[in-house]
């Protein structure tokens, strides 16, 4: 896996968060502030004009680049989860231009450890760790049968959608989805929804 494939990754994650900009809007207009998707939108943007800006020659500062466009430009607490995400994996990385299956998958679980520590979310609360934390995990089963990063992708996105859609008679237990109480039941949550996408833009950049 090089940097260029690294790149491929966050640019095809801004593409289908620019498609379904208006989707993640409507989910977190049910359970939130309605901004979920022009916030993640108005940061993935960021996110590529500051990697043509400083085009990088090594995994690190593409993530780090990256994770700090996030951080400064999503409201909320996406930015800041998101950004931490990307940060981490950054630090797992390190300054390489090539990197294996495992370091990927290693890259990922320092992403979602950052998460945890940001946030502070536990399985069911209702959040983005829904969808990520069970595709990073089926990445780790994947590779330790044997399989290819591909395959190991193509089950991650199966299970982060999986998440993802569990969410949905979830009672939210963080963030603004929180203060609805049992009205949050019912609406799937933005963030396990962006937090697939991610998942997904992965595996086609890998695939």
């Amino acid at each position: 896996m090089t940097v260029t494939q690294l790149s491929s990754w966050v640019r095809i994650y801004a593409e289908l968060i620019n498609e379904h900009t208006e989707e993640l809007t409507q989910l977190d207009s049910a359970i939130g502030d309605a901004d979920h998707g022009t916030n993640m939108q108005r940061g993935t943007a960021a996110v590529l004009a500051a990697i043509d800006a400083n085009p990088a020659d090594d995994a690190a500062a593409l993530l780090k680049t990256a994770g700090m466009a996030l951080v400064s430009k999503v409201g909320g607490a996406s930015g800041p989860l998101y950004g931490t995400f990307f940060i981490r994996a950054a630090a797992s990385a390190g300054a390489v231009t090539e990197l294996s299956s495992h370091d990927f998958a290693k890259l990922l679980h320092a992403g979602l450890e950052g998460v945890v520590a940001r946030g502070k979310p536990e399985p069911g609360d209702k959040t983005m760790f829904d969808a990520l934390a069970p595709a990073v995990e089926a990445v780790d089963d994947a590779l330790d049968d044997g399989a290819s990063l591909s395959d190991a992708l193509a089950a991650a996105v199966t299970a982060a959608n999986a998440g993802r859609d569990a969410t949905i008679p979830m009672l939210a237990r963080k963030g603004r989805a929180s203060y609805l109480g049992e009205r949050s039941v019912g609406h799937q949550d933005p963030g396990a929804t962006s937090a697939a996408l991610l998942i997904t833009a992965a595996a086609r950049a890998f695939g």
